[in-house]
């Protein structure tokens, strides 16, 4: 299970998604069995800005990691 929880974040793929375009992100979280159209879209921007990827099993994995009490399919660790 990832740790995450003493890390600077931002949760949620809104979130997640401005952060990289602002360059404040520097790794991004994806649970494996978000929807399609999010991974890809969040993965496209990842590797145009050069950002690591961290993948995690599960949605429900990624928000415990979190500490958040529902499932997660994006999270950016900041700068």
């Amino acid at each position: 299970m990832l740790e995450l929880s003493d890390k600077n974040m931002v949760i949620g793929l809104k979130q997640s998604k401005r952060a990289l375009e602002e360059g404040r992100a520097a790794c991004v979280f994806i649970a494996m069995d978000a929807d399609e159209h999010i991974k890809d879209g969040i993965l496209r921007i990842c590797k145009e800005t050069d950002i690591p990827v961290v993948f995690a099993d599960t949605m429900k994995e990624l928000g415990e990691s979190c500490q958040i009490d529902v499932g997660c399919a994006v999270a950016a660790e900041l700068r």
